[in-house]
């Protein structure tokens, strides 16, 4: 009787022991399966789990979470990845994700670079840069908008004709200006950088233009001369040679 008392008692207790096992709360029951603190940690981790990977880091890492597979990991980094901004506390430093419209951030808002088709201003990632400013499409940010400069004009040049500067009366000068800043895009178009007008000079000969040949100039006036001579000179002549066989003809006889 006290054999069958004694059995039933350790079936009852064995019974009690198995309804409280069921009853430790899930993380404990998990903790159980997988330590929370692994003696195989690697990567930077302080303290880590089979399962969740990371759960802290080493001193100035970066606690961040990455997917892997269909299932998030904490991991320890140096900095933190694209799109992620770090932030450091007393009790950990974890790595934050950006705004979804920026790749790398220095805060939730700020941004410091831009996804592709936004930009960049004022740490705002925008579609369509604000007034006052134009969309730079090289830097991908909003860039102010600027005018064209130009210097004062230059004096006035001197008075020129074809390139030349004598034999003339009535020529040209020019004054030029030089452009100190260029437009951008959307900026003032640069005004014209030379201006011409008429000018007037009291005109003066060439020093390099060639004197007259008097002597040669001579030379062809006598030799026209000599040609405008000959002429009635041979006229003399046949004159004479007609009078010549005029006094040769036969004398005519008289009855």
């Amino acid at each position: 009787m006290q054999l069958r008392l004694i059995s039933w008692c350790f079936i009852i207790l064995n019974f009690l022991e198995y309804i409280g096992s069921q009853q430790i709360p899930r993380g404990r029951r998990h903790r159980r399966m997988h330590p929370n603190v692994s003696q195989g940690c690697q990567g930077g981790c302080a303290t880590c789990s089979d399962y969740n990977g990371c759960l802290s880091c080493k001193p100035r890492l970066f606690f961040a979470l990455v997917r892997n597979g269909m299932k998030q990991v904490g991991v320890c980094l140096p900095s933190c990845p694209s799109g992620y901004f770090g932030m450091r506390s007393p009790e950990i430093n974890k790595c934050t994700k950006c705004k979804a419209d920026c790749e790398t951030c220095f805060h939730k808002n700020f941004c410091t670079k831009c996804k592709g088709g936004f930009y960049l201003h004022s740490g705002k990632c925008l579609e369509t840069c604000p007034e006052g400013f134009e969309n730079n499409n090289h830097s991908m940010e909003c860039s102010n908008i600027v005018h064209c400069i130009v210097s004062e004009w230059g004096p006035w040049g001197p008075c020129t004709k074809k390139g030349k500067t004598c034999d003339f009366k009535r020529g040209n000068e020019t004054r030029v200006r030089e452009i100190v800043q260029q437009p951008s895009a959307r900026g003032t178009l640069c005004p014209p950088t030379t201006e011409t007008r008429k000018c007037i000079v009291k005109k003066k000969k060439c020093p390099d233009r060639k004197r007259p040949n008097k002597k040669g100039d001579e030379t062809k006036k006598n030799k026209q001369k000599r040609k405008d001579g000959d002429v009635p000179r041979k006229q003399r002549q046949r004159k004479q040679e007609r009078n010549q066989r005029g006094d040769e003809r036969p004398s005519e006889v008289k009855d």
